[in-house]
């Protein structure tokens, strides 16, 4: 393993695939954002302050609902606390022996797709370093902000003559799940990922989306604590 596919610039090239895709689901939330009333500094504030994703577009649709700011925080926050554990989770996977000097920078930018790399890299033979996850990062979290600030310019009319490319827009931030899940699934998962997918679709269907969300992840966290699964490792 040679030390540098572990460094700064491994982390950056690591992250080229994640620039690729938020370059364009950030561009599609600095519309919606403007679209919604918001300017773009305050849209700029929420992928700079925030930074996660679905959960923004969740945000400005709370706004433009007129919910209340503590009904929106409470669901934001019930929406992103799976995120308090994948600094755990990365440190527990590569040893007590990594170091974290810097965890407290690095884990801010720990998003679903960052952590997801970063465990594919893990898998593929990649050797841990606090360089690699600032490239890896500060990579991911760069393209979003570029692509934030550059769709709420655009502005609210920027895509209304391109239907298609407003549709494709929108899948992209699924289909970026669908890659990273497919590039670290391994047979021992199937039981957990089974199990979160009966709960989303269950809860979905007999309350709503964003309940089944909850559900998901609360069902498949406790099927992985339980160890569903690992006879099959």
């Amino acid at each position: 393993m040679r030390e540098e596919r572990a460094s700064f610039w491994g982390g950056l090239g690591t992250a080229v695939p994640l620039v690729l895709g938020y370059l364009p689901i950030a561009f599609s939330f600095g519309v919606a954002a403007t679209r919604s009333g918001l300017s773009v500094a305050e849209a700029f504030a929420l992928s700079l302050i925030i930074y996660a994703g679905a959960a923004q577009f969740l945000a400005i649709a709370l706004i433009a609902a007129g919910a209340p700011v503590a009904v929106a925080a409470f669901t934001l926050v019930a929406m992103n606390i799976r995120h308090v554990l994948y600094g755990p989770a990365l440190m527990k996977r590569v040893g007590a022996d990594a170091r974290r000097q810097h965890a407290w920078a690095w884990s801010f930018m720990l998003t679903d797709e960052v952590f997801g790399a970063a465990l594919g890299a893990l898998a593929r033979g990649r050797v841990f370093s606090e360089p690699f996850m600032f490239g890896l990062g500060l990579g991911a979290y760069a393209a979003w902000l570029a692509g934030t600030l550059v769709g709420a310019y655009a502005g609210a009319g920027a895509l209304d003559g391109w239907p298609a490319v407003s549709a494709g827009l929108g899948f992209r931030l699924p289909a970026l799940f669908l890659a990273l899940l497919l590039s670290i699934l391994q047979r021992a998962q199937l039981p957990v990922i089974a199990v979160a997918a009966v709960a989303v679709v269950v809860v979905t269907w007999a309350w709503s989306g964003t309940a089944g969300l909850l559900a998901g992840m609360i069902a498949g966290a406790v099927a992985g604590v339980a160890g569903l699964g690992r006879h099959a490792e």
